[in-house]
């Protein structure tokens, strides 16, 4: 029963990828060259329907920075023009976004079962979050923190070897829906810790005295929705009273300088802050566990995608935070680890200075509430594919950020208070 399921499901999906959504949409590259291109930009934004990749909205459109971003194919043609018509020089970086779209699974993995180098529906990682808890009981269990806006279960995965007094790293992944590569990562991480426990003398001293918590997929719903109905979903799949737009970005929703530097009151928007601080149900389950285990958490790690970065608080301040030489040392230090597999290279520093400001960001406001070691992990890739990652870079990409963060919780092991 349980396999037929998953082959409708899979069919399911199949079926929604054919019906070519994004036929003709294209993804461009900018780099305002001044102010005056700044408000071109802001200009395209205001008479088109653009959806901005990166930066995540046009208000954090800054002269000299790269800036990515989606329209729909009737307007690309009247885009193009507009660029050249204003001298800003652009780029196509993905020239029928329906083609990158279908590439994605270009894995040999195409099973109707889950596969840690394919994309999974999230009926797939939660028979995985049974099944790999199931057949690990003495390294890996699973609880229910919370439900989402429509309801599903939200799966941590605790893994470690069980002992008194121990000290945790959490992470998390899958917080923007369409970023696919970031919980196929938190799964990869679960399997290599299991894996390698007992082989590996850093893995099995880090599981023996660390617990990890590792929550496979924050926005459940929108990542649900991804599969269903729109890939390049964002949000939150949350309805809002006295608007018809659905949907918070749960990174801007927690209680560190929220709703100020590069959010949006407006909840049509792609980074709105939601109706108050942990107003989704997602993020407050978060938060509350968190606050739950302050004692033992000592370091966080959130995973999105893309662009190469490893990053730091703050993100809702230019201050810098009082550990910052040693965060950047760390930062340095995972990096080059991340780089030394197939030479990928990563940007890292604090968030502000480093991409841009945006207010209400989990990392901060774990970093707020004492967890000195707070990181957020920017995956692959530069632009070329954006949130269309082929399957092909799963195993890449995860095998070289196991190394960043096998770094990062060996340092954190090394300087327990």
């Amino acid at each position: 029963m349980w396999a037929l399921l998953v082959l409708i499901g899979a069919a399911a999906v199949s079926a929604h990828l054919q019906d070519r959504a994004f036929e003709g949409q294209k993804v461009f590259r900018v780099i305002p060259q001044n102010d005056e291109q700044v408000e071109i930009i802001n200009s395209l934004a205001r008479n088109t329907q653009v959806d901005f990749w990166q930066p995540d909205s046009v208000t954090l459109v800054r002269p000299k920075m790269q800036v990515d971003f989606r329209v729909e194919a009737d307007e690309s043609f009247e885009v193009e023009d507009f660029l050249k018509e204003s001298g800003v020089d652009y780029r196509v970086l993905i020239d029928n976004l329906q083609a990158a779209v279908d590439a994605q699974f270009d894995s040999k993995a195409r099973t109707a079962t889950h596969s840690y180098e394919k994309y999974n529906t999230w009926e797939m990682i939660v028979a995985w979050t049974a099944d790999i808890a199931a057949r690990n009981p003495d390294l890996v269990s699973r609880s229910v923190i919370g439900k989402t806006y429509e309801g599903r279960p939200m799966y941590l995965l605790k893994v470690g070897k069980s002992g008194p007094n121990k000290k945790a790293i959490f992470m998390d992944c899958g917080f923007h829906a369409r970023e696919w590569i970031s919980p196929a990562f938190c799964q990869w991480f679960v399997k290599k810790a299991v894996e390698t426990y007992g082989k590996d003398t850093v893995m099995t001293t880090l599981l023996n005295s660390l617990d990890f918590y590792v929550l496979p997929v924050l926005n459940i719903d929108g990542y649900v929705y991804t599969w269903t109905n729109n890939r390049m979903w964002r949000k939150t799949r949350s309805k809002h009273a006295g608007s018809h737009c659905i949907g918070t970005d749960p990174n801007r929703n927690f209680n560190s300088g929220w709703c100020t530097l590069g959010a949006s009151k407006n909840p049509c928007d792609s980074t709105y802050c939601g109706s108050a601080p942990e107003s989704e149900k997602e993020t407050k389950a978060l938060a509350d566990f968190i606050r739950q285990h302050l004692s033992t958490i000592k370091a966080y790690l959130t995973v999105h995608s893309y662009s190469q970065l490893l990053l730091f608080p703050y993100s809702y301040t230019y201050q810098l935070p009082s550990n910052y030489e040693e965060l950047n040392f760390i930062a340095r230090a995972a990096s080059e680890q991340l780089a030394s597999l197939y030479n990928t290279k990563y940007t890292y520093g604090p968030a502000a200075t480093t991409i841009y400001p945006a207010a209400g960001g989990s990392d901060d406001w774990a970093y707020d509430q004492g967890i000195k070691y707070s990181f957020t992990f920017e995956l692959r890739d530069t632009g070329r594919y954006g949130f269309t990652l082929p399957e092909s870079q799963i195993k890449p990409t995860c095998e070289e950020t196991f190394l960043a963060v096998k770094y990062i919780a060996n340092y954190v092991l090394e300087h327990l208070d």
